[in-house]
């Protein structure tokens, strides 16, 4: 009878043995992936960091800039045309003044600046009583 008793008692030991390995195998598995994941955390506060100070700002600003809302675009190429295989005519508006440039020669040059933008209006059908809007373009053809 000892020896049976001694049997359950080893086989119970045994068990409790390969339940503490599983165990120690899943706590070192969640130990390097909470050490896994404070090195990420830690690179992208660094990044962060290393913005705000090239960046000559504070580290608030820096985090506003990333999850506050975007600013408004300033500057806008309206058009452009191509004069030849290496120039080329770029209409750009800036705050609603626009500037004529020829870009692609030996030397870029400003044509014209402080055009007025124009401002495109929704057309009211209801004003015009069902009278045709005749079409205008500001798309000429440019002879060089």
């Amino acid at each position: 009878m000892n020896s049976a008793l001694y049997e359950q008692r080893s086989a119970a030991a045994r068990g409790d043995r390969e339940g503490t390995r599983d165990d120690k195998l899943m706590w070192d598995i969640v130990y390097y992936l909470a050490i896994v994941l404070f090195l990420a955390v830690a690179m992208i506060g660094g990044a962060f960091a290393v913005r705000a100070y090239l960046g000559g700002t504070g580290p608030m600003q820096a985090m506003s800039g990333l999850f506050g809302p975007k600013p408004e675009k300033r500057i806008y190429v309206t058009e452009q045309y191509n004069i030849d295989g290496k120039r080329r005519l770029v209409l750009i508006r800036r705050d609603d003044v626009e500037h004529l440039i020829m870009t692609g020669g030996p030397v870029d040059v400003v044509i014209e600046t402080g055009i007025r933008a124009p401002h495109y209006a929704p057309v009211d059908q209801s004003a015009d009583h069902g009278a045709a809007a005749s079409p205008t373009s500001s798309h000429g053809s440019l002879r060089v």
